[in-house]
Formats: structure tokens, C-alpha cells, sequence
């Protein structure tokens, strides 16, 4: 069974659909690229996956054995976010703050886990420094550890590279790249159609629906592919 299955999605707000007949699943080991333009329903899709926004009609159904505390996610940086002053190791350790729970407590374990997320994505020596002195690659990792604190099966990040430079962008890609490969199942928003036909093995691509959903080998050689990303092959 997939782990994430969505039947007949319309979603919108304030009364105005955003997108609508959205049907497609999500299977154990997928590393799956939302891709589309500004305004076509990606984050608002990954709220509903999330359970954070309610559809105006159709269901997102979870597999029996994925919980909530399999889930990890990496949200768009807001500029509180990025001035929170409190320590990186602070920041990673809150990602084991489990669901539910009215105040954070923290085991033995907890804190085991939030060290080896960090040594993990190279910032180690970053653990007794204020989150908001770091630059937005730092920062980035940071709170990719924390949301790995948190995923025990699947990881959702929605666009995790905004604002970064080329390079870093590249560097982010084959951190979560390494993620999949050790068995993560990854769900990543994001608006560099180019990056996400290279390093995803899945493509949805939205339009207020799904314009196409299948293989990254089989969007760069689609109709819609050749539009997006003028037929430029990744290898």
C-alpha cells in the first residue's frame, strides 16, 4: 500500500480553487518533485499531504503503519525564523519534540539523535552558535537536521533552496539526494524544474491540476517537459 494516497483533490482558499482533480500516490523509497509556476497549488498541495490544511473536497488517505511522528518537514523560511535566537543545537533538538506534546522534554536519546543529524550535514561545530548568525546555507542545514530529527519515513521540504546561492543550491540537492539514497522518502516542493528533473525519480508538475505526473525520464521527454525545460537533458 502507498504510503500517502490522495483521491480527487480540489483545493483552495478563501473560497477560490487553487487546484482541483489532483489524484496521485506516494510510495515507500519515492524521492517525488512538485514543480510548476508561481500560484499553481504546490504549497497548499503539501499542507494537505501534511494534514495542515483540510481540502475542500477529496481525502488524502495514510497508510495504516505511517504516523505522524514518521513525518519530518522543512517549511519556506520566514524572516522570524530566520532572526530566532536561540542556539543551532537548540534548533535541531526541537525537531524531537513529539507531536501532541504540551512542553518540550527532551531524553537522552533525543539528544543523541539531534548530534547525529548535525555531524551528519557537517555542522557539528555549529552547535553552540546563535541559529540567526549563520549564513542561509547554514541555516538551511540546520533546520534540515531538525526536520530529519522528525522523519522517520518520509521527508517534505518545500522550496528548501530559496534564496541561495548556485553553489550551495547544489550542495543542499546532494545532501537530500544522500537522504533518499539511505532510504528517506523524500517530497520536495520546489521551482527549479532543473535540479528536480536531475536528482528526483518522480515529477508532478501543477497547473490549478496535474499537467503531468510520471518518471523524470519520462517528463524530459513529455510535451510539457520540452516547454519547462526545452527538451535540455540531465544527466
Amino acid at each position: 500500500m502507498p504510503l500517502i494516497t490522495c483521491k480527487n483533490l480540489c483545493l483552495g482558499y478563501e473560497g477560490v480553487t487553487v487546484a482541483r482533480d489532483i489524484s496521485f500516490s506516494i510510495e515507500k523509497g519515492d524521492y517525488y518533485s512538485i514543480v510548476g509556476r508561481n500560484g499553481s497549488g504546490k504549497s497548499t498541495l503539501m499542507r494537505a499531504l501534511l494534514r495542515l490544511k483540510s481540502p475542500d473536497s477529496g481525502e488524502v488517505i495514510y497508510s495504516d503503519d505511517l504516523k505522524q511522528d514518521d513525518i519530518g518537514y522543512l517549511a519556506q523560511q520566514t524572516p522570524v525564523q530566520k532572526d530566532f535566537p536561540a542556539s543551532v543545537g537548540e534548533v535541531v533538538l526541537s525537531g524531537c519534540v513529539k507531536r501532541g506534546g504540551l512542553l518540550p522534554f527532551y531524553t537522552a536519546e533525543d539528544r543523541k539523535k539531534a548530534d547525529a543529524k548535525m555531524e551528519l550535514l557537517g555542522i557539528s561545530g555549529l552547535k553552540n552558535k546563535c541559529f540567526r548568525e549563520l549564513s542561509g546555507g547554514q541555516q538551511q542545514r540546520a533546520l534540515l537536521a531538525r526536520a530529519l530529527c522528525a522523519a522517520g519515513k518520509i521527508l517534505f521540504l518545500d522550496e528548501p533552496v530559496t534564496g541561495l546561492d548556485p553553489v550551495v543550491t547544489t550542495e543542499f540537492f546532494e545532501l537530500i539526494n544522500n537522504m533518499h539514497k539511505q532510504g528517506m522518502t523524500i517530497v520536495m516542493v520546489s521551482h527549479d524544474i532543473h535540479c528536480a528533473v536531475k536528482y528526483s525519480g518522480k515529477i508532478l508538475h501543477m497547473d490549478g491540476g496535474i499537467l503531468f505526473n510520471g518518471t523524470a525520464e519520462e517528463y524530459k521527454n513529455s510535451e510539457t517537459g520540452a516547454v519547462y525545460i526545452g527538451g535540455h537533458r540531465h544527466d
